[in-house]
């Protein structure tokens, strides 16, 4: 319903953010990355912000969600797809890390750094990384079928640490030709896997 709010930030709370877009106050339940992403609040300057947004409409109550960055919407929506995982869950998760480390988490088995997040046991850790990767399997499979030819480039090219970086970016909602090119040019061997994720976002969000 709701792409994303853009106004100004009228409240700032650890867990929740209130935006004034032309005279109407969003509250929007916030994760720990959001946060720490987000201008505080002084005197009577309220900064501009955009936040994108989930509505998630259940039995128990209506409630809208805002995220800093695309990559992190994306990555909640992926986390609330596994089963045993609602959005409370999947907030706990992004307040314990970024979009990037939780994706390298999933490519990299790590449910020991998943499972620290409030909530979420080793049980749920290891069938968020069962159900995203197979999500991964899925996304290249049909990459296959769509362009064979990059496809096949695509394997090729994207070898141990680079699979792994490509496997992260494709876990934050990027295509995976388009990951591919984003790591072009970024010293993959010599820099910390999370790092190089980051950079590649860079490129992706220019």
């Amino acid at each position: 319903m709701f792409y994303f709010i853009k106004g100004e930030l009228a409240l700032l709370d650890p867990g929740f953010a209130v935006v004034d877009a032309c005279g109407v106050g969003y509250k929007l339940t916030i994760s720990g990355t959001t946060y720490s992403a987000l201008p505080h609040v002084t005197g009577n300057e309220a900064p501009k912000v955009k936040l994108y947004s989930h509505l998630s409409v259940r039995e128990d109550g209506i409630e809208l969600y805002g995220f800093a960055t695309l990559e992190e919407l994306n990555i909640f929506r992926l986390l609330i797809s596994v089963s045993g995982v609602g959005p409370k869950a999947a907030m706990a998760i992004l307040s314990q890390m970024s979009p990037e480390k939780l994706a390298l988490a999933v490519c990299t088995e790590d449910k020991k750094q998943i499972s620290k997040a409030p909530g979420i046991g080793p049980k749920t850790a290891a069938r968020i990384i069962l159900e995203l990767k197979d999500k991964l399997k899925a996304e290249a499979s049909a990459a296959d079928s769509d362009n064979a030819a990059e496809s096949t480039a695509t394997a090729s090219d994207a070898g141990g640490r680079s699979a792994e970086a490509l496997d992260a970016l494709t876990v934050l909602g990027f295509n995976r030709a388009v990951g591919l090119d984003a790591l072009r040019g970024i010293d993959i061997e010599n820099t910390e896997l999370e790092d190089v994720i980051r950079e590649a976002l860079k490129k992706l969000m220019k």
